[in-house]
């Protein structure tokens, strides 16, 4: 089993197959969008099948399939079969934007897949063009219908931006009225290609759900599970849920049970370290299955205890890397 030195068992894994993204959202990438890498510099699909199997033989039994935007790369749903043989995983996952993935969705339920986290920041056409630079509003809400008519089970991503969609927190509750799915939302990230935004307004957890007990009287907490990233709540009589993820002010990596590989195969204990090690370069080097576990045990060894701590041990400290670059 993968352990590190505060006893935290890692059993998760988020992937990125791509840095790659159809979209230019502003709290991810300058408008511009980023330098993205040489294809051969990426992780082949077999490469990443080895690291999940290996990985998945040290007890990591969920995957979390991340980019940029994974249904960018081409023969996103092979890799995806591939994944579906190894009988280590429990729970494959994928976030996506949602503007490709709506001819795919029956195939994503043939092949187990059990999560889809759809990231959509505003329900007005206008603003989602602002917010992604890109006029695919539409293709994103077909893609919510049909993936509420699927065997999916459908999360919403909504960061929550001061000067963009705080507004619309309330509209993205009332969803949760006649839709058995959750609306997550994020704290903005300083993951953008440029660093933090200087706003007028905090929308840390605490401000999110303040906004929210101000529109809603009747909020239940729901129960969490170990090393959920979101504290769950629901509205009474309301058939989904929402949550809030604290992933800016970090009051959640006492239990963390995740790692992190980029696309370019930069392993990473947590979101806010600039990498630790290159496993794609240990394996074209020529490194064994023992090789890789052996090194994947030390480098968890080696985890902060929190994302504050995992900032401050950057060689590099300004945090402005791309959310597509790190895998979203």
């Amino acid at each position: 089993m993968l352990t590190d030195n505060f006893g935290r068992t890692i059993n998760y894994l988020r992937l990125a197959v791509t840095d790659r993204c159809n979209l230019r959202c502003q709290y991810c990438m300058p408008a511009e969008g980023i330098d993205i890498v040489d294809r051969k510099d990426l992780l082949t699909y077999k490469e990443m099948y080895r690291i999940t199997r290996v990985l998945s033989e040290l007890g990591v039994n969920k995957v979390r399939l991340t980019g940029g935007e994974p249904f960018v790369r081409k023969d996103f749903i092979s890799f995806l079969e591939m994944l579906s043989f190894n009988r280590n995983l429990d729970t494959i996952n994928i976030t996506t934007n949602g503007a490709l993935i709506k001819p795919h969705i029956n195939k994503l339920e043939t092949l187990g897949i059990k999560t889809i986290n759809l990231s959509l920041d505003t329900l007005q056409k206008d603003r989602f063009k602002t917010i992604t630079r890109r006029d695919l509003f539409d293709q994103t809400i077909s893609t919510l219908h049909t993936l509420l008519n699927s065997t999916l089970t459908i999360k919403l991503n909504v960061v929550v931006q001061s000067g963009f969609n705080t507004d619309e927190i309330s509209d993205f509750i009332e969803l949760t009225k006649d839709n058995r799915f959750e609306v997550r939302f994020i704290e903005e990230m300083p993951f953008n290609g440029k660093g933090l935004r200087v706003t007028d307004e905090n929308w840390n957890y605490d401000k999110i759900l303040t906004q929210i007990k101000q529109d809603f009287k009747a909020i239940t907490i729901l129960p969490t599970e170990k090393s959920a990233t979101a504290q769950k709540f629901k509205i009474d009589h309301f058939q989904g849920s929402f949550g809030i993820i604290p992933a800016f002010t970090r009051t959640i990596c006492h239990d963390c049970n995740r790692i992190r590989i980029t696309a370019t195969g930069l392993f990473k204990n947590c979101l806010f370290d600039d990498g630790v090690f290159n496993i794609r370069d240990f394996i074209r080097s020529g490194a064994s299955d023992d090789d890789l576990k052996k090194v994947f045990i030390e480098t968890v060894n080696q985890k902060p205890k929190n994302g504050f701590i995992a900032e401050q041990n950057r060689k590099n400290t300004n945090v402005s890397e791309s959310m597509s670059t790190i895998g979203g």
